[in-house]
């Protein structure tokens, strides 16, 4: 999560798969209106059609919307969230 934070995501031993969603992800997230065809082909390749892209399109676009959204409120994560953050460790749910 670190490298991806930081850009480093290309220094990782990421599957085909994961290095094309990065790609594309970094890209429409940095520069979306310099999105061209062309730099869908990542996922193309790997058998991804529009409606694929889309949906890509749509979770990158969310994660961008929420985030900007807790960033321009102030938000900040509660101890247990900001604890498994810097440690790594996946929360554990308590389901009801």
């Amino acid at each position: 999560m670190a490298a991806i934070r930081e850009r480093r995501w290309r220094d990782l031993d990421l599957t085909a798969r994961q290095g094309a969603l990065c790609e594309v992800a970094e890209k429409l997230s940095a520069e979306p209106t310099e999105m061209v065809e062309n730099d869908w082909s990542p996922l193309r390749s790997l058998g991804f059609d529009d409606r694929a892209c889309l949906e890509v399109a749509h979770i990158v676009g969310i994660f961008n919307y929420l985030t900007r959204l807790a960033d321009g409120f102030g938000l900040v994560l509660d101890p247990e969230v900001a604890e498994a953050a810097a440690s790594g460790r996946p929360l554990e749910w308590r389901g009801r």
